[in-house]
């Protein structure tokens, strides 16, 4: 993904915002989420389930991404999902960007029901309604990218995401973002993959593991795909793995999740 693909996306997703706002006005959206919110709704912690597993795999559901096209184009989320939850998943991405990831929100609230694992919501997220949707829909936790937002836009959305109880998982790819680390975000993510290039190179958390505080959640995305990487970057300190077309390119995702869990553990 090169930066303008970035700035590209970041500008339709404005555009996208404008018009869920017209469809739906924030007034409308928020007094919805404080309703469900006067009703004890449960929330899952992403965080807390990564620390409990013994291999913090967050399995995503992408049918398609900007760089690869077309991974899955005509599987449902309900058809992985409860797999990747059965086959015993720490928690679950789902994208719900449409141009580009072919995702939408109602994958989430489609799937909810089927599954008591932490969902996080992925998708390019700058403007707090996109936050007060991702409650809406059922999700436990938002992604907010350091290269799609200041920091001061990090910190307020972090900060209205929480008071939403739901987590944050801040993904952070260069040394030029590592001080959005310090505004309170739940995981800290380190994608593997250069915006710049959108060649993946894991190499780029064992390097910036080294620079985030060690009592922090790490989490390393994109380009893992085989266990044994695993088994090293958790002993670099990092307790969430999130994978997406290791297992979406199979014809069945959750066997493939199975089968990869299991060999962590050999």
């Amino acid at each position: 993904m090169t930066q303008d693909i970035l700035s590209n996306i970041t500008a339709q997703k404005r555009i996208e915002v404008a018009k869920d706002k017209s469809l739906t006005p924030p007034a409308v959206l928020y007094k919805s989420v404080e309703l469900l919110m006067s009703e004890n709704y449960d929330t899952r912690s992403m965080s807390g389930s990564l620390m409990a597993s013994a291999h913090g795999i967050i399995a995503e559901f992408k049918r398609k991404s900007p760089s690869k096209g077309w991974i899955h184009p005509d599987v449902e989320p309900e058809d992985v999902v409860p797999c990747y939850a059965k086959a015993g998943a720490a928690a679950l991405s789902i994208l719900t960007d449409t141009d580009f990831f072919g995702g939408c929100r109602e994958f989430i609230k489609r799937v909810r029901p089927m599954v008591q694992t932490p969902i996080l919501r992925k998708d390019f997220i700058i403007d707090e309604y996109q936050i007060f949707q991702a409650k809406e829909i059922g999700a436990d936790a938002v992604l907010l990218i350091a290269a799609c937002l200041s920091k001061q836009e990090c910190e307020s959305l972090i900060n209205m995401a929480h008071n939403l109880n739901l987590e944050v998982l801040l993904e952070m790819h260069s040394e030029s973002e590592l001080d959005y680390a310090t505004l309170g975000a739940d995981m800290l993510g380190i994608n593997n993959r250069n915006l710049g290039t959108f060649v993946t190179d894991v190499n780029n958390s064992f390097k910036m593991a080294e620079l985030l505080p060690k009592e922090r959640l790490k989490v390393s995305e994109s380009g893992i795909s085989n266990p044994e990487t695993i088994r090293q970057l958790r002993a670099a300190g990092f307790r969430g793995f999130l994978i997406g077309e290791t297992f979406m390119k199979e014809s069945n995702p959750g066997a493939a999740l199975e089968n990869f869990i299991k060999n962590i553990a050999e």
